[in-house]
C-alpha cells in the first residue's frame, strides 16, 4: 500500500486484522505503524476502532520484574 493513501473498506478491515495480530502478538505501535508505513496516530486509531486493548505506555514489565525477582533471590 502506498504511504499516505486512504484505506477503505475490505483492505482497512484486513489491515486492521493484521494490525491487531501483530499487536497483541508484542509489536509496539510505532513498530506496526513503522511496518506499514503509516503513522503511529493510524495505527492507534484503527487498534481503537477494532476494540483492542491497549497496553500501558511503557509497554510490557514483565520480563524487568522477572530479573528483579531474580536479583532477590539470588
Amino acid at each position: 500500500m502506498s504511504k499516505g493513501k486512504q484505506i477503505t473498506g475490505a483492505a482497512r478491515e484486513e489491515l486492521a486484522r493484521t494490525m491487531r495480530e501483530q499487536y497483541e502478538r508484542g509489536m509496539s505501535i510505532r513498530s506496526i505503524a513503522e511496518t506499514h508505513g503509516r503513522s503511529y496516530g493510524f495505527v492507534h486509531r484503527v487498534l481503537t476502532e477494532t476494540d483492542t486493548p491497549l497496553r500501558a505506555r511503557g509497554g510490557n514489565h514483565l520480563h524487568k520484574q522477572l530479573q528483579d525477582a531474580g536479583r532477590a533471590r539470588g
